[in-house]
Order: structure tokens, then C-alpha cells, then sequence
């Protein structure tokens, strides 16, 4: 059957409109209870599931978050389609993934602990003569924790050369951050398009069937994936009510829905394991809905920076775009934190990040540009970790330079895009990025080799200061 696709004429000043490489529209805002229908007049008045709906849609709920959760917290959809999800054929397995892991407990022979930074150069992208679409594309590198205990995250990365057909993904373990580095997104989830770019993320919630096709052909990127909450905007404290990643720049999708009664396939992440649940209908057929529990995309150039002005280094945490909490109150599961074109003008100061053992686990990747002061190969798709406490910090190259270069207002990280995936957890690292994927390399260490003991230079003087304060000298340094 010919599949014919329908959607909102979104207007007016909530709406965003179609701009180059992105023919969608789309609702600004971030965690608003957005409502929209493709047919005007399909969402029912003054109340959620009226005894009859119009042109007889059926009234369908999807719940982000327990029923009991507070109202400031509490994540819902209705949604209102031509057949409801439970018109399926039934669930069966499929085959494993032996590149995705979930269970990342000590216990799992398939997860290894790292005490070194570690880097990979950039995953390749699957051959013209494989054909490998964003799901079968999926292979993780680091995580803590496990989906079935609601608390953790894992790390992937996806290398496709295929756009998914009659087949969707709904992933029940966790939301999805994803980040492409090659190539845009084109994803049709239930709630309607989005065309997603390199420089733009894009967050699809637990529980969300959606497509991905590739219109730029082969496409690579990242994937945060954290089980047991949601993103949230980090509170800003005395930035007062602006600053960092703005609620006005996130964008949700317009209702759209295809009429399609042809067979589909839905493959289902449970607990790591795939199922695919077989229909004869479309899973796009959302006519309208209202909620909140809505996927969302952000383009990251619009990132707010803030910063010191004055005098020394300010804590990254000023970076992040979106958090997400942990059991533990004041510790995130996971920030997702941003580099990229900014303005360096602080005086008297050491300018990069200072050297630092942090109790957090850090994951690093490029999007665009070139970031100095990593190891080689530090290059567009590929990837760094440090885990809770490794010391680490620039290169004595860009140490020189840093104690050396005259302060003056700088432009740094010039078209660059680098980001952070930091957590308050103990990150275990897989199989595949350990042993499988062949783009393993540690961090060269000689690039901290001249970054000798100094002090021994000035022994003479810091004697005659000490004499000049009354103390005994330091002992000779043979």
C-alpha cells in the first residue's frame, strides 16, 4: 500500500518554521505540555478520553514517569491514532547484538575496569556491501549499572549506511541522547519528524517507537543512553533566569501520521535483549496529542556561555546543556557538557583546564573541528575516557604555551565542537571497545614527559626566602 503522510500546519509564536536542510516545523520550548493535531478539531475538549472519539481514533496513554509522581515532575502523553499499539501479531526474540551491552555489574565477564585515560580513533562506517541500518548499527562502549535496577547509563555508538523501512525502534531500557557526527537524521517517531544535523542533538525518551533514515547517505555518531531518569535543564542558580542552553531553543516535533496498512516490524530493547513485535499497520498513525513526555532536539551552536571574566578557570560544569539525576541527591547520573566558539579573556590566568583528579568518570568526543591538548588521533568520531580520579590534563606543549602566551582576548575553539558525557558513577568499559573495534589506543603518556619538577631550578632562592623568614633551608638535591 502507497503510504500517505499528513501533517500539522503548525503557526503562530510557539512554532518554529521549516529552515535549509530541515524541512520540518516544530514547537519551541523545553518540557512544556505541548498539544497538537494534524486535522483540526481531533483533540478532545476539556477532557483526555472522551467516550468516542472523533473520525473513531482510538485514545492511547504513554506515562514517562510513576502516576503518583509530582505534578513539577510527572511526564505523560495522550495521544490519539488510527489503531492502537496493542493491534500487533505478537512479540518473538531476536538474535543478540554482541557488540550492545547493558549488564555493566563486575560480575559481567564482558565489562573491564580501566585505571588510564583511554582514547579510540573513529569508528568506521559499515561497507557499501553491508547493509546495516541505525538499530543493527548500534555498539556500546562504557556504562554502570543495569536498565533492570532503573539506575545507570551506557555509552554507544552507531556507524549506518541504511535507512530503516517498514521496521521501528522502541527502546524500553532508557532515553536516548543521540548525537550525530556524519551525516543528518531524518526520524519519524510517533509525534511527528525531525531532521537532526552534526551540532544538534536530539532526545528520544524510553518507551517512544521511531524510524531513522539516512538523507545524506552513511552516518555515524554518539549515543548517551541513561536508565534511570530523565534530561533535565541544570538549575542556574545566581545566572539568575538565562544562561546556558535556553528553554526557547529546544524543539518538539507537530503531529504527522501516515495511513499505511502494510506489514511493519518494531524491534523491542528489553533488558539489553531485542524482540520484534509484528503489525499490520503503521506505528505513525498519531493524529494528535498532548503531553510533555515528548521527544526534543537542540541545536547546540545556541549554547549561552558564561564564564570568567576577570581571573582563573571556572569548573566545566558551567558547560553542561542537560543533566540527569542519580539516587544520590547534589550527584548526577550523567551531564552532558559542550566546547565549542567562545570568547578567552580572563587575566593572570592559567587558561586551560588546570590538572585535575576529579571523583567523577569523564567521556569525551568531537563533533566537528580540532581540540588541542588531547593525545593523537583525537579527531572528529572518535572518543576519550577518564575514569573517577585518573589525573589528567593538557599536553606540556599546550602547558608551555598556556604559561608563556600573552593574555590577550582570545577566540578559542574556533568551529569546533567537542562534548563531555560525565558521570558520578564507576564506569565500566566493554568488550568492543576493549578488545573488538581494533581503534583502541592509550593516551600517549610522553605527553606529559617534560613536565619536570621545576622547583629544583629555584632551590637558591627559595633558601634565601626561607633564611629571610627565619627558616631552616631545604636539604640539597643530589
Amino acid at each position: 500500500m502507497t503510504t500517505s503522510t499528513f501533517g500539522a500546519s503548525a503557526s503562530g509564536a510557539f512554532s518554529i518554521s521549516p529552515k535549509e536542510g530541515d524541512p520540518y516545523q516544530y514547537q519551541a520550548g523545553f518540557g512544556n505540555r505541548f498539544a497538537s493535531e494534524a486535522i483540526p478539531g481531533v483533540l478532545p475538549y476539556g477532557q483526555n478520553m472522551p467516550q468516542k472519539m472523533k473520525y473513531d481514533l482510538y485514545t492511547e496513554g504513554i506515562n514517562g514517569t510513576p502516576f503518583v509522581t509530582p505534578r513539577r515532575d510527572n511526564q505523560s502523553t495522550w495521544i490519539y491514532r488510527i489503531r492502537p499499539s496493542v493491534a500487533h501479531q505478537g512479540f518473538s526474540p531476536l538474535p543478540d547484538n554482541p557488540d550492545l551491552e547493558s549488564c555493566f555489574f563486575p560480575l559481567n565477564p564482558k565489562v573491564h575496569f580501566s585505571p588510564t585515560q583511554l582514547a579510540w580513533h573513529p569508528f568506521d562506517i559499515p561497507s557499501d556491501n553491508t547493509k546495516v541500518d541505525f538499530v543493527a548499527g548500534l555498539k556500546t562502549l562504557a556504562g554502570n549499572g543495569d536498565p533492570t535496577l532503573r539506575e545507570g547509563l551506557a555509552v554507544h555508538i552507531y556507524a549506518a549506511n541504511q535507512s530503516m523501512g517498514n521496521s521501528a525502534f522502541c527502546n524500553n531500557d532508557g532515553d536516548f541522547l543521540i548525537l550525530p557526527q556524519q551525516g543528518r537524521l531524518d526520524i519519524q517517531t510517533e509525534f511527528g519528524k525531525l531532521m537532526v544535523r552534526p551540532g544538534e542533538l536530539v532526545v528520544i525518551q524510553r518507551g517512544i517507537k521511531y524510524k531513522v533514515g539516512l538523507p545524506d547517505g552513511p552516518s555515524r555518531g554518539y549515543i548517551l543512553e541513561i536508565f534511570g531518569s530523565h534530561f533535565e535543564l541544570p538549575d542556574l542558580g545566581p545566572l539568575g533566569s538565562h544562561g546556558l542552553a535556553n528553554t526557547r531553543d529546544f524543539e518538539s516535533p507537530v503531529a504527522s501520521f501516515d495511513l499505511d496498512q502494510s506489514p511493519w516490524d518494531i524491534a523491542y530493547k528489553v533488558g539489553g535483549k531485542f524482540f520484534a513485535c509484528h503489525q499490520e499497520h503503521t506505528p505513525f498513525d498519531v493524529v494528535a496529542w498532548a503531553g510533555n513526555y515528548v521527544p526534543y532536539k537542540y541545536a547546540m551552536e545556541k549554547f549561552a556561555h558564561v564564564g570568567s571574566i576577570n581571573k582563573d578557570h571556572i569548573d566545566p560544569s558551567i558547560f553542561t546543556v542537560l543533566t540527569a539525576p542519580s539516587k544520590t541527591p547534589g550527584a548526577p547520573l550523567a551531564d552532558f557538557a559542550i566546547f565549542s566558539e567562545r570568547w578567552d579573556v580572563a587575566s593572570n590566568t592559567f587558561r586551560p583546564p588546570y590538572y585535575h583528579r576529579n571523583c567523577a568518570s569523564e567521556m569525551m568526543g568531537l563533533i566537528y573541528g580540532g581540540y588541542s591538548g588531547r593525545s593523537d588521533g583525537f579527531t572528529p568520531g572518535a572518543f576519550s575516557y577518564e575514569n573517577g580520579f585518573c589525573p589528567h590534563g593538557v599536553s606540556y606543549d599546550e602547558f608551555k604555551k598556556a604559561t608563556e602566551a600573552e593574555l590577550v582576548p582570545q577566540k578559542i575553539h574556533v568551529g569546533t565542537l567537542a562534548f563531555m558525557f560525565e558521570s558520578s558513577m564507576q564506569i565500566l568499559l566493554t568488550d568492543y571497545a576493549m578488545k573488538k573495534s581494533g581503534k583502541l589506543h592509550e593516551h600517549e603518556p610522553k605527553m606529559w614527559d617534560n613536565l619536570k619538577g621545576q622547583f629544583i631550578n629555584h632551590l637558591d632562592e627559595v633558601n634565601a626566602d626561607l633564611k629571610a623568614a627565619g627558616r631552616p633551608p631545604l636539604g640539597s638535591m643530589a
